[in-house]
């Protein structure tokens, strides 16, 4: 298998899906993408950040009319049906499914159209630049891949190549188990923007538990559950 990553910049006031990661620091997206036919593809997409942040892209996160896939001038002429799976005070997970395609200059269907054993796309937007990684049996096309790629960006966006790396494995935080459950998560991404794990600490176990509306119990549970289960996780993968 091989592992093909690049990055696209985006310029402000280009696309107003990106514009929010550029005006708040805080957000950061990840997706998986996965391409049925060059007329429908479908996306799982997790984004966090600061709850005033959030509230932000919630509207655009499931608004049908926006077009979040295009790379080029041209709008993608499909139907977009969006689904919020999960609503938490720092992160949304939303289901897009991609269908009736007629037209549209995406990543994962330009890809489609050289790459005919499977493949599987990740997607990381924070700020102004786009990363994505494409997983391929085989790295022939790569080259036209890349070619094809870098002539259909619209104005305001730049294309570039990071690697084309031959892998035994791929890791993705959407596909790894889910082994910290969602109210764990929470205080577990609170007290790490809160500087909770600093030495010496920037907030207090009571401050969190504030934050967050909890008993103090509850919230030190919580936080030794999260942390215990990633410990486990951590040393299953160094087995």
């Amino acid at each position: 298998m091989y592992d093909f990553s690049f990055e696209i910049t985006y310029d402000p006031g280009v696309d107003e899906y990106v514009d929010l990661f550029i005006e708040h620091e805080s957000l950061r997206s990840e997706a998986i993408y996965s391409c049925l036919a060059p007329t429908e593809l479908w996306t799982l997409e997790s984004v966090t950040g600061d709850p005033s942040a959030l509230a932000t892209v919630d509207d655009l996160l499931l608004d049908e009319s926006v077009d979040r896939e295009s790379i080029s001038a041209r709008s993608c002429n499909s139907t977009r049906i969006a689904s919020l799976l999960t609503e938490e005070q720092r992160r949304r997970v939303a289901y897009t499914y991609v269908t009736d395609v007629d037209y549209c200059e995406s990543v994962p269907l330009i890809a489609a159209k050289y790459v005919d054993d499977g493949v599987l796309f990740e997607q990381t937007r924070t700020g102004d630049t786009v990363r994505w990684r494409v997983l391929v049996q085989d790295d022939s096309k790569i080259g036209l891949l890349y070619d094809t790629l870098s002539a259909k960006l619209g104005e305001g966006l730049s294309f570039s190549f990071t690697h084309l790396t031959e892998v035994d494995h791929w890791e993705s935080g959407l596909l790894s188990r889910a082994d910290v459950r969602a109210e764990q998560r929470e205080i577990l991404n609170v007290a790490v923007e809160r500087g909770y794990f600093e030495t010496p600490r920037e907030v207090t176990l009571d401050e969190l538990a504030d934050e967050l509306g909890l008993p103090r119990s509850t919230a030190s549970y919580r936080l030794r559950r999260a942390t215990a289960e990633l410990a486990k996780r951590f040393v299953d993968q160094q087995l």
